[in-house]
């Protein structure tokens, strides 16, 4: 728990440091777009997958330098679906790992106290079994934590950028950034986890999406514990139970399993997406 802690703390000062990398001073992302051998600048689009990877790269060096200044060594996922993105391991005591993702999201145009969400990594084998390297750099077991590196922005009104026009090296001040107005923070997985899955049909945890509960890490589970997250993930919709009518139904929601399990739901954090609170 130690290293844990001091981890995250080394984590969030060097993440409170990073708004001026990505940002000019009146909030713009600082990349405007890619260039070629004969210096035509051409705008990214504002797709999330694509700005979550070059926000990855724009910021791979800075956490290269964060990484060798705290005695960390980098294990990149071998491969695309692999948990987690950045795995840092203690390099003189390699029994110390600590998991890291980037989650980028967008917020809501008309509920900026809102953001899209993100998945949280899977609740699938590696999950349930702590010993399995399906999916997952090294055994989740071996994590001494899991972090998120959260990057939240507002998109930018897609009529002032023109995708098609290539510019020169002389026009780059004028070209409008995709994205803008970030918002970065460091949280642990479990403290901003929801009770739904984050993506359809797949295993995915699903994040919370109130932007100052993220920001303050107040999760569904955060009063609860960890040990209800792990609990409830591990046995997301395999328990079934009968209601007064008689009725079967798979346990999906945080407080029917709480109540199942006889806990406390008074601890269950609300999620907070009626109202404005950031």
């Amino acid at each position: 728990m130690r290293n844990r802690e001091e981890f995250k703390a080394q984590l969030k000062e060097f993440v409170n440091g990073l708004q001026e990398h990505i940002s000019t001073d009146d909030g713009q992302w600082t990349i405007k777009g890619f260039i070629d051998v004969f210096q035509n600048i051409y705008t990214i689009s504002s797709d999330t997958k694509i700005v979550s990877k070059i926000l990855e790269i724009h910021l791979f060096p800075k956490i290269m330098n964060f990484a060798r200044q705290h005695g960390y060594k980098l294990v990149l996922a071998e491969h695309q679906n692999y948990y987690p993105d950045i795995s840092f391991v203690k390099a003189d005591d390699e029994t110390i790992k600590f998991a890291v993702d980037f989650k980028t999201t967008y917020r809501i145009p008309d509920k900026p106290f809102l953001c899209n969400g993100f998945t949280l990594g899977s609740h699938g084998k590696y999950f349930q079994d702590r010993n399995s390297t399906k999916n997952i750099q090294f055994p989740y077991s071996s994590y001494s934590g899991h972090f998120c590196l959260g990057i939240i922005y507002n998109r930018v009104d897609g009529s002032t950028i023109d995708e098609t026009k290539p510019y020169k090296l002389s026009e780059l001040t004028s070209i409008s950034s995709v994205v803008r107005d970030f918002r970065l923070f460091v949280a642990e997985k479990w403290l901003i986890a929801s009770d739904k899955s984050g993506s359809g049909n797949t295993a995915n945890i699903g994040s919370i999406n109130n932007i100052k509960d993220l920001i303050n890490e107040n999760g569904m589970f955060s009063k609860l514990g960890e040990h209800w997250f792990d609990d409830y993930w591990m046995n997301y919709g395999k328990i079934t139970i009968q209601d007064r009518k008689g009725n079967t139904k798979k346990l999906t929601d945080l407080e029917s399993f709480v109540r199942y399990k006889k806990g406390n739901v008074a601890l269950i954090v609300p999620k907070h997406n009626k109202y404005r609170d950031s």
